[in-house]
């Protein structure tokens, strides 16, 4: 008999019908005359009770039914006296499938520390924390394709391995098939990058925006959606040295069309998650009020679910960074010296200061436009003023900065000039100038940082919890 899955069995299996269920078993109890069975396939969060009769079994074959172990029973439906489910599975036959060891097992039906399960991570997709969250994950993935598919875009795969800098920072892998214990040399002893597999220094991307921006000069609406990377030797629960962003770039949008298009993204994303994922979300909201349960009230989180429809049944206040400064140096946590940070004007505002604004101050999700250029990147719009960039950042409650982006300066001489002033070479970047000479348009974009977005959905409060397998310094396991 072809195998159901448990998700498809507990909406709708019915009384009576006779199913093969197959999965790993969470826990086992019960007594000399009957065994429980909780199985999860992964499928959903919730486990289908399997009831086997001691009699009715082998008791070797019952005691290799540990956590951990995999098996396939065959059996029928009937209604759940217990509470938590309505139906259960009267099992007829079961196989082992894959014994799991319990002395060995690290993943034991109890509760574990998450940097256990972080040094355990091939292994915490069996968890309901890790399984909640990647289902999740799954579904904001689908969730942007299908936004952004049926806004006529285009996903454009940009590429991993660049000779650019998209951010300016430096902070970049290095790509190189030459010998590291004797690299060529030019006469100056400098590796000879010429010598290398593309003939020049290449490294990992940290952003795909550059080549976005080419793809939208000639398709009108694209996204990227990648893996990018940054050599950045921070150990922070906000950091990852990989991770993946999505990228839109849009010709003939100004910022405000940028805005508007970023708050509508994520609107759409969070009611995808309201309307596909709410038992995993449940018991998320769960998990987070539990784990807050001794904090003074004034320091605990907003409910999870409660916090993404105050996302999404807010509009986005939109001010200026200068106005956003005026409200900051007039707050009482500025005149008081509670801010951790300098506020003044110039400065890069930091995540308590954008929290403050979001959730003291406006009480929803705030936009913040027109930063000094200073503090922002060669290629964004610079405004009449001479003074600040066409920029944009939205802001979310709990986690401060969610989007960056700007409208593109369009102008070749004006970015030429910025580039010059910022010591970017315009001779490597010839390709990227190509675009403001030939058939140049105003154009936007923005990125979101998708582990970030994932953490602000799922109330997780560290980044490596929300990607399979994170990379940061000195750690690159499994």
């Amino acid at each position: 008999m072809a195998r159901l899955k448990i998700k498809n069995i507990l909406q709708q299996g019915k009384p009576g019908e006779k199913v093969t269920a197959k999965g790993w078993v969470r826990t086992k109890r019960g007594s000399k005359n009957v065994n429980f069975i909780a199985l999860n396939d992964g499928s959903t969060i919730l486990n289908l009770q399997i009831v086997a009769d001691v009699a009715n079994f082998n008791e070797e074959l019952l005691r290799d039914v540990t956590s951990g172990a995999a098996i396939s029973v065959l059996g029928e439906l009937a209604e759940s006296a217990g509470s938590g489910q309505n139906i259960e599975l009267i099992a007829n036959e079961i196989e082992i499938l894959g014994k799991a060891d319990p002395e060995k097992y690290p993943i034991q039906p109890k509760k574990h520390s998450l940097e256990f399960l972080r040094e355990n991570a091939h292994l915490r997709f069996r968890t309901n924390t890790f399984g909640a969250i990647f289902r999740i994950r799954h579904a904001m993935a689908f969730a942007v394709h299908n936004y952004f598919n049926n806004k006529g875009f285009n996903y454009l795969h940009t590429p991993i391995v660049t000779a650019s800098d998209a951010e300016g920072a430096g902070q970049m892998f290095r790509v190189s098939t030459l010998d590291p214990e004797n690299p060529p040399l030019t006469e100056k002893g400098r590796i000879d990058y010429s010598q290398d597999f593309f003939g020049k220094a290449t490294n990992l991307t940290v952003s795909g925006q550059l080549e976005g921006e080419l793809g939208a000069m000639a398709l009108g609406e694209i996204y990227t959606f990648g893996p990018t990377f940054r050599a950045e030797n921070s150990n922070t629960t906000r950091h990852l040295a990989e991770f993946w962003m999505i990228e839109p770039e849009m010709a003939f949008y100004d910022l405000k069309d940028n805005m508007d298009l970023a708050e509508e993204f994520l609107k759409s994303l969070i009611q995808y998650a309201l309307d596909n994922c709410m038992d995993d979300l449940q018991f998320l909201a769960g998990r987070l009020q539990q784990e807050e349960k001794n904090k003074p009230q004034d320091q605990r989180s907003m409910d999870l679910i409660e916090k993404l429809k105050f996302v999404l049944n807010n509009d986005f206040i939109r001010i200026t960074y200068t106005e956003a400064i005026d409200i900051l140096r007039n707050s009482k946590p500025f005149k008081k010296k509670k801010f951790q940070f300098h506020v003044e004007w110039g400065v890069d505002l930091q995540s308590e200061h954008e929290r403050y604004l979001v959730e003291k101050h406006f009480n929803c999700p705030v936009i913040l436009t027109d930063y000094p250029k200073g503090i922002k990147a060669f290629y964004m719009k610079q405004n009449d003023d001479g003074k600040t960039v066409g920029a944009m950042d939205v802001l979310f409650p709990q986690i401060g900065e969610i989007i960056g982006g700007s409208q593109r300066e369009e102008n070749l001489e004006k970015l030429e000039t910025r580039m010059n002033e910022m010591n970017i070479p315009t001779d490597e970047m010839w390709w990227y100038l190509d675009t403001r000479r030939f058939g140049s348009v105003e154009h936007s974009g923005f990125g979101l940082g998708f582990e970030r977005f994932i953490l602000f959905v799922t109330g997780m409060g560290n980044i490596r919890d929300v990607i399979a397998f994170p990379r940061t310094p000195k750690s690159a396991e499994f």
